[in-house]
C-alpha cells in the first residue's frame, strides 16, 4: 500500500471519528420541582411560586408568571433567581380553576428554555388580577426545538469526504 493511500486512509477514519465518536451538547436546564407541585389543588393561594432546575439558570432574562383561569396575571413584580430556584410573588388569587406558571429562563449553556407547570385553586379568593399577559412564555409556549437538525449536514459532509477519497484513489485508467 503505497503512502498517499495510507494517509488518505487514516485522514478519512479520522473525520469519520470526530464525526460519529462525539455527540452535540444538548443538556439544558430542566424543572426538577415547583411550589406548587405541578397538578396540585390548593385551596388557598401561595405567596409566590418557585420553580427549582437541575442547574443554576442565568438570572438575566428569567421570566416567571402565573396566569389564572380568567386569563389574567396573579403574579405581582419580577422574578429572582437564587441558586437552582426562580420565584415570583403572588397577591391572593381569584377565580376557582386551573393556574398556569409559565417560566422562560436562560440555561448556564445560554440556550433560552420555556414551559409550564399547573395547580389548581379550589376555594374562591378576593385578589384582583393583573393584566393580560403579553409574552410567549406567558402563553405557555414549550420552546424544545433548538433550529435545524444537524444529521442532515453531517452526513452530507461524509458523502462529499469519502466522494472526494474515492475520487482521489481511483486508479489511472491503463492505455
Amino acid at each position: 500500500m503505497s503512502a498517499r493511500i495510507r494517509v488518505l486512509a487514516v485522514a478519512l477514519l479520522a473525520v469519520l471519528a470526530a464525526l460519529l465518536g462525539g455527540g452535540v451538547a444538548a443538556a439544558h436546564s430542566a424543572v426538577t420541582a415547583s411550589s406548587p407541585e405541578n397538578g396540585a389543588s390548593v385551596a388557598t393561594g401561595p405567596d409566590q411560586v418557585t420553580l427549582t432546575f437541575n442547574e443554576p439558570p442565568q438570572s438575566s432574562f428569567a421570566t416567571l408568571t402565573v396566569v389564572g383561569p380568567d386569563g389574567n396575571l396573579w403574579s405581582k413584580g419580577e422574578p429572582t433567581v437564587q441558586g437552582q430556584t426562580a420565584s415570583v410573588p403572588v397577591g391572593p388569587l381569584g377565580p376557582v380553576g386551573e393556574y398556569t406558571i409559565a417560566y422562560r429562563i436562560t440555561s448556564a449553556d445560554g440556550h433560552p428554555v420555556s414551559g409550564t407547570s399547573k395547580f389548581t385553586l379550589t376555594e374562591p379568593g378576593t385578589g384582583t388580577p393583573g393584566p393580560k399577559p403579553g409574552g410567549a412564555a406567558a402563553e405557555g409556549s414549550d420552546d424544545s426545538s433548538d433550529g435545524l437538525p444537524l444529521w442532515p449536514f453531517i452526513a452530507a459532509a461524509v458523502v462529499v469526504f469519502a466522494g472526494g477519497l474515492a475520487f482521489m484513489l481511483r486508479r489511472p485508467a491503463k492505455d
